[in-house]
């Protein structure tokens, strides 16, 4: 029995859609959608797969009178307008669960890129250099890691990290399901601020997280330490960051999101600072890839149809 549209505008692996269609729904694919063309598309849909390229504000929704649920692969729903979706009784779905694990593979693969200089020495042999002092690492045995925001992607890292004789700290302003005995729970930041030698964020986009990472912050950190951020650019007050790494007071960083992206348009003053962060030997970067890989494309495509299946 037909069900109705579903506007595709997000990469999803073909069991989501055909999952969808048994259920007899129309899938309408647009991977790359605008803002504009989604008013058009939107209009007739009872469901829409999403990911960062729409924004699901209130304009968009009430252009879709007929708009029963909302799919997001992945998490971050900063995308969504979801106090207007419930008003108007729209389900709204998310799959974190499908990435995280991508993440924490990632987030440890740069913070040993970084401590063992990785890819400096990689691209300096490539070059027919040869340096074995001065690409000289740290191990990660005996370290003390903070991670801020211990949902999916957090607990995944730290599943990660359990194996190599560190001590892990979790600090998470929301009660966390489980926390594993290999982490210690923290009921506030102050543990990280006196003790930690690198620190993780996987926090959601909301209000309250907006440079979580600031002055005040970097301040309260009283040892050196190597910042890592999967988790959304804005979390990051960039110019702070610079400050830090230019002072020594971070020894490195790993970043795989910007206040910006892509950084090839970020705006003034923005962009000069990512600048001065590309010219920096102890920084470790990627473009916002660290739950993107084919493996999560699945997992989020199936993690979805069997929400959306369960109502």
């Amino acid at each position: 029995m037909y069900k109705g549209n579903v506007l595709i505008a997000a990469p999803v692996h073909p069991v989501l859609t055909h999952g969808l269609e048994a259920m007899g729904y129309q899938c309408v694919h647009q991977e790359a959608i605008t803002q504009q063309l989604a008013f058009t598309l939107i209009t007739n849909c009872v469901g829409v797969i999403t990911s960062t390229r729409l924004q699901l504000n209130r304009d968009l929704l009430d252009a879709a009178p007929h708009l029963l649920w909302i799919g997001r692969m992945g998490s971050g729903m900063e995308v969504i307008d979801i106090p207007h979706a419930a008003q108007r009784g729209i389900k709204v779905f998310s799959s974190p669960e499908g990435n995280s694990n991508a993440v924490g593979e990632h987030a440890l693969g740069m913070l040993l890129a970084l401590m063992r200089r990785i890819s400096w020495s990689h691209t300096e042999v490539k070059d027919g250099v040869w340096k074995r002092d001065e690409n000289r690492g740290y191990e990660l045995e005996g370290k003390t890691l903070g991670i801020i925001g211990f949902g999916h992607t957090g607990a995944a890292f730290a599943r990660k990290l359990s194996g190599f004789d560190m001590r892990l700290l979790a600090y998470d302003k929301y009660t966390p399901h489980h926390i594993p005995t290999y982490v210690q729970r923290c009921d506030s930041l102050q543990p990280i601020f006196d003790t930690a030698d690198i620190i993780s964020f996987h926090v959601p986009y909301q209000t309250d997280t907006i440079h979580y990472f600031n002055a005040a912050f970097l301040a309260a950190m009283q040892r050196p330490f190597i910042l890592i951020n999967t988790s959304r650019g804005q979390v990051i007050d960039t110019g702070v960051m610079v400050q830090g790494l230019e002072s020594g007071k971070i020894t490195g960083a790993c970043l795989d999101v910007f206040e910006q992206e892509p950084v090839t348009k970020a705006s003034e003053p923005l962009h000069s600072q990512i600048l001065q962060l590309t010219s920096l030997p102890n920084v470790v970067f990627t473009p916002h890839i660290a739950g993107y890989t084919f493996e999560a494309l699945y997992k989020m495509s199936t993690t979805l149809l069997s929400k959306i299946q369960s109502v």
